[in-house]
């Protein structure tokens, strides 16, 4: 049976804070081939955490949209690391283990891709280490439409009636979709359609069974040992 593709989420964020640079580097030291991140957009700058809200994963509260960037690069985001900007992470991976930017904020999309051009133009980046992806296809399409160089996932969760048509027209090379709704039929049909699947958050042993019998090509997961240990 076909090895998985171990993608660690936010970090290897089962062992250190998510989203950090801590994560990161813990993910990498693993031996995980990629990294997923997560975006948004503040005072023009990409940040990168999940939440809309800061309280889950930093000492502060209230929302990342109203906090100043100054006063949210002074938060703890767990064992005093900081909120990274996405530049610092790229910094940081150089060229270690592709990177999955997942845009979770309004207005992510433009300055994400204008970054990530500018890394593969001065030779810092290539398009194989890179994957932009998420929930909102809008979004997908306005950085895919913008640049047809760059490699776009769509994310999903559900069971959509025509299974992985959706991806019809976005131009997306891979489709991430949540484990608990998906099944063999969608992983044939996103298959099909020349589409690899990788599938999120696989955490438990049983789950990784279970959906590596289905076939799927990848798996986002927060212990990276999980997968890396299976050979």
């Amino acid at each position: 049976m076909k090895d998985l593709l171990c993608i660690a989420h936010r970090g290897a964020s089962g062992h250190a804070p998510e989203n950090t640079l801590l994560a990161i580097e813990k993910a990498i030291n693993m031996g995980a081939p990629w990294v997923e991140i997560d975006v948004q957009l503040l005072e023009g700058q990409l940040v990168v955490i999940h939440d809309p809200t800061l309280d889950r994963t930093t000492n502060g509260t209230g929302l990342v949209e109203t906090c100043r960037l100054a006063d949210l690069r002074l938060l703890d985001a767990g064992r005093g690391e900081k909120i990274p900007l996405l530049s610092e992470v790229f910094d940081l991976i150089s060229g270690r283990c592709g990177l999955n930017v997942e845009l979770k904020g309004p207005g992510t999309a433009l300055p994400t891709l204008a970054l990530v051009q500018s890394l593969v133009g001065q030779g810092l980046l290539d398009w194989s280490q890179l994957l932009i992806s998420s929930f909102n296809h809008h979004w997908i399409k306005q950085v895919k439409s913008r640049e047809p160089l760059c490699p776009v996932a769509a994310n999903l969760c559900g069971l959509p009636l025509d299974y992985a048509r959706f991806a019809y027209g976005l131009g997306a090379s891979s489709v991430h979709f949540d484990m608990e709704f998906i099944d063999v039929a969608l992983v044939e049909d996103a298959h099909r359609r020349g589409l690899m699947v990788n599938v999120f958050t696989v955490n438990r042993e049983e789950d990784l069974e279970r959906v590596r019998q289905m076939g799927v090509d990848g798996v986002f997961t927060n212990y990276p040992e999980l997968v890396l240990n299976k050979g």
